[in-house]
C-alpha cells in the first residue's frame, strides 16, 4: 500500500503569489494589492441593492402580461426619430396652452408658495413685478400667499424652465415643434449668467433686462425667424458635440452655431444699426444663450413619448429645489418625488456650499434626452465649471449606457470612438443596478435676490425611482405573491 500523499497545510496559500477576483467592496481590492497580490476588482453588487421590496417589483414586471421590451423600443424609437424645430419665438400669455394673466409657472413638481425654496420665491417675486402685478418685494411677497395667483409646473404647460424656471403671462418664448409628430414645446429666452430672474434675482437690472428682452429683442428675434425659416436643432446638438459642448451646461458652441445661423438675417431686417449691435452683443456675452433651446428641443422629443402603453421609459426629470421628480412613459403625468439634493461642485468667489440651494430647474431635461451630463465625455472641459477631471467626464457618460435603451447616431460623442450618446433612461435598470442618472447643474444662493454662486454634479433621490417602479409594478406587473391562488 502505498504512502498517502501529504496535504500542505492551508498556511501555505500565503506563501504563495495570491492572484484575486474580489466582487463587490473594493477596499478588499485595495488591502491585497498594497501587499503584492495580483487583484481584478469586479464591481458587483446585489440587484437593487438587495431591496426585497423593489426586488420583488422587479420580478413583478417581468412576469407581468404586459411586453414591458416592446413597448421600451417603441418608446425610444420615438424619442430618437424626433425632429425639434425652432419655429417661432411669441408671447407666453397668447402661445402657451392654458396660461392666464396670473399663472405663474415653475420648474420642477408642484409646489406651493410656502414650500418654496429661496431662489424659485426670488424668481416669483421678480415675476410678479415685471408682470406689474406687484411694485415690489413686500407686496409680490403678499400677493404670492393670497391664493390669488396659480402656480403651475411649467411641463405642466408643454415648458421647460432653468433654474427657477418662472414663465410669467408677458414673457417672449420660444416657440418648438417636434417635426416628426406636430406636438410643440416652449421655453423663454436666456439672460445670461449671475444676477438674473432664474437665479432668484430681482433686482432694478434683472427687471430692466427681462423688459429689453420684451420690447427690442423679441420683435427683431420674431422677424428674423420669419425671414430665416425653421432652424432644425437636432442638427444644431449634433454639431455642437462634435465642438465640446454638452449641451446643459457648456454651449459656447452652440451659441455660436446660432449667432452665425442668425446674424446673417439680422442684418437684413432693415433694424437701426445701434440695435442689431445691441442683440447681437448680447448673444455674444452669453454662452448659455443656447440652453434655452436645447431644453426644449429635448421637452418635445420626449414629449411625444407620452403615453406609450408599458413603458418604463422616463419622459421628465425636474426640479424646484424643494422636490426632485420623474415621470415615466407609460404612467401618466404622475410624479414620483424625493428630496431635492445638494449640488457638489465650484463656487464662484466669495460663496461655499453654506451659501448653496438644493438642486433646481427643468435643465435636467437635457440629460432625460441622453445629452448634458450623459455626453460629458464630449466636453471635457466642462469639469472646469463643474469639477472632477476629463477621465472622470468620460467615466460618467459610459456608465450611463448600463441605464438607458439605446444610443442616439445623432448625437456622437468624439472622445468615445463616436459612439452615440446613452439615450433613454429605463427606471428599471436605474432600480436594478442601483446606478443613478449624472446631472450637471448650476448652483444658485439659497436666500432670495442673490443670484447664482457655482455649478456642479448632483446625485438625484434614489427613493423616486424605487416609488415609479413599484407604482410600475402595480399597474402592468403579475399580482403579488402573497395575493396569488395555489393552483
Amino acid at each position: 500500500m502505498t504512502e498517502p500523499s501529504r496535504v500542505e497545510p492551508v498556511t501555505a496559500l500565503f506563501k504563495s503569489r495570491l492572484s484575486v477576483v474580489n466582487l463587490g467592496l473594493a477596499s478588499f481590492a485595495d488591502n491585497l494589492a498594497a501587499i503584492g497580490a495580483e487583484v481584478a476588482q469586479v464591481d458587483w453588487r446585489p440587484p437593487a441593492g438587495g431591496d426585497a421590496v423593489a426586488l420583488d417589483a422587479l420580478d413583478r414586471i417581468a412576469n407581468g402580461g404586459t411586453d414591458v421590451d416592446a413597448a421600451n423600443k417603441k418608446a425610444v424609437e420615438i424619442l430618437l426619430a424626433a425632429k425639434p424645430t425652432l419655429i417661432d419665438i411669441g408671447i407666453a400669455g397668447e402661445v402657451i396652452p392654458g396660461m392666464t394673466p396670473t399663472t405663474v409657472l415653475h420648474s420642477g413638481p408642484p409646489v406651493t408658495w410656502e414650500r418654496m425654496c429661496g431662489p424659485m420665491k426670488g424668481g416669483v417675486i421678480g415675476g410678479l413685478i415685471y408682470e406689474g402685478l406687484a411694485k415690489d418685494r413686500a407686496e409680490a411677497e403678499a400677493l404670492a400667499g393670497s391664493g390669488r395667483i396659480s402656480f403651475e409646473p411649467c411641463h405642466a404647460h408643454g415648458a421647460v424652465g432653468p433654474m427657477a424656471g418662472i414663465v410669467t403671462a408677458k414673457m417672449p418664448v420660444w416657440i418648438f415643434e417636434n417635426a416628426a409628430f406636430g406636438n410643440r414645446a416652449y421655453a423663454t429666452v436666456n439672460e445670461g449668467l449671475g444676477k438674473v430672474l432664474r437665479y432668484g434675482a430681482f433686482s432694478d437690472e434683472v427687471i430692466a433686462r427681462l423688459r429689453w428682452i420684451e420690447t427690442e429683442l423679441y420683435p427683431v428675434m420674431k422677424k428674423a425667424l420669419k425671414l430665416h425659416g425653421p432652424i432644425d436643432m437636432k442638427s444644431v446638438i449634433a454639431q455642437a458635440l462634435q465642438m465640446g459642448d454638452e449641451g446643459h451646461n457648456r454651449n459656447r458652441a452652440a451659441t455660436s452655431l446660432i449667432i452665425r445661423e442668425i446674424a446673417p438675417i439680422l442684418v437684413q431686417l432693415g433694424e437701426p444699426v445701434e440695435r442689431i449691435v445691441r442683440i447681437l452683443n448680447f448673444l455674444n456675452a452669453n454662452d448659455h444663450f443656447f440652453l434655452n433651446l436645447s431644453m426644449p428641443s429635448c421637452k418635445c422629443a420626449l414629449d411625444a413619448a407620452r403615453g406609450v402603453k408599458g413603458s418604463s421609459m422616463i419622459v421628465a426629470m425636474a426640479r424646484n429645489g424643494t422636490d426632485f421628480g420623474i415621470q415615466i412613459a407609460g404612467l401618466g403625468d404622475r410624479w414620483f418625488t424625493g428630496p431635492a439634493s445638494m449640488v457638489e461642485g465650484l463656487y464662484l468667489p466669495g460663496y461655499s456650499a453654506a451659501n448653496a440651494a438644493p438642486d433646481i430647474g427643468d435643465s435636467v431635461i437635457t440629460e432625460t434626452a441622453g445629452i448634458g451630463g450623459f455626453c460629458m465625455a464630449a466636453a471635457p472641459a466642462i469639469v472646469k465649471f463643474v469639477g472632477g477631471s476629463p477621465q472622470d467626464a468620460i467615466a460618467y457618460t459610459t456608465r450611463m449606457y448600463e441605464i438607458t435603451l439605446a444610443e442616439n447616431a445623432a448625437y456622437q460623442i468624439p472622445a468615445l470612438d463616436f459612439r452615440g450618446s446613452p439615450t433613454g433612461i429605463d427606471v428599471r435598470k436605474v432600480v436594478e443596478t442601483g446606478i443613478l442618472p449624472v446631472v450637471n447643474t448650476g448652483i444658485a444662493h439659497k436666500e432670495p435676490g442673490v443670484g447664482m454662486v457655482g455649478a456642479g454634479l448632483v446625485k438625484p433621490p434614489r427613493n423616486c425611482f424605487r416609488d415609479a417602479v413599484l407604482a410600475f409594478a402595480e399597474a402592468y406587473g403579475a399580482a403579488p405573491a402573497s395575493s396569488r391562488s395555489d393552483p
